[in-house]
């Protein structure tokens, strides 16, 4: 897939610059030469990775840096800042309103197509440890936050919302007990009113899915005084 690269620079001949050079290495480019239309454009489709001069009429690039950090679609953009700006204040400055690089001009386009490559590798590295992280496997249990699915050795369960959130909660605290506030607050949130025997309902339904009994809890034990924990098997 060729990846998308969103240019903000108000200087036409750096930006064509870019264009060649970055297109030139079969990236696909998209250009603008103010920040307030390159966010309206990259809210519908969010680049691979923005480069984007400070210095700018209007909305300058810490400004608009700031506004990509708060919106949920362009928070985990990679952004590469320009500037003509080389001290080290105002680097923290660019660094602190949320790129992820600083190159001052004049630059080698050579070294900027080797650092847009580094922030694609660290973009797709994040991304391939948050889809294992979403994917949780112990004793023989299955859990995938991805499509939310639980599979018991590869039969799938059919779990309610929340045994499915009880499920994940104990999974990803398996190394010691949660106590029922812990639970209900984590779960059912912080101005739940209602009785523990609610989030005790729910755990006794989804150990009959996991296919616990009366006699034997091989995947939630009861911690008396306390709450359960998830012992995958275990005992």
């Amino acid at each position: 897939m060729n990846e998308r690269i969103v240019i903000v620079e108000d200087d036409e001949s750096i930006r064509k610059l870019l264009e060649v050079a970055l297109g030139s290495n079969g990236y696909l480019t998209k250009s603008f030469d103010n920040a307030r239309e390159a966010l309206d454009y990259m809210y519908r489709e969010p680049p691979h990775v923005a480069i984007m001069d400070i210095m700018m009429d209007g909305m300058n690039g810490i400004e608009a840096a700031r506004t990509m950090r708060k919106s949920s679609e362009l928070k985990s953009v990679p952004l590469i800042m320009l500037t003509a700006k080389d001290t080290e204040l105002d680097k923290i400055i660019g660094l602190d309103a949320g790129a992820d690089d600083y190159v001052t001009k004049p630059f080698s386009v050579l070294e900027l197509c080797a650092r847009v490559r580094a922030q694609l590798r660290r973009s797709s590295n994040a991304a391939h440890e948050a889809a294992d992280k979403n994917i949780l496997e112990l004793g023989g249990i299955t859990l995938d936050n991805n499509v939310r699915e639980v599979y018991k050795e590869g039969e799938l369960l059919q779990l309610t919302f929340k045994e499915f959130e009880l499920l994940k909660y104990l999974m990803e605290n398996r190394s010691r007990a949660v106590s029922r506030e812990e639970l209900l607050g984590n779960i059912w949130g912080d101005d739940f009113f209602g009785e523990t025997r609610t989030l005790d309902i729910h755990i006794g339904t989804l150990r009959q899915k996991l296919g616990d009994t009366a006699e034997k809890s091989s995947y939630i034990k009861t911690v008396r005084g306390l709450g359960y924990r998830f012992i995958g098997g275990g005992k």
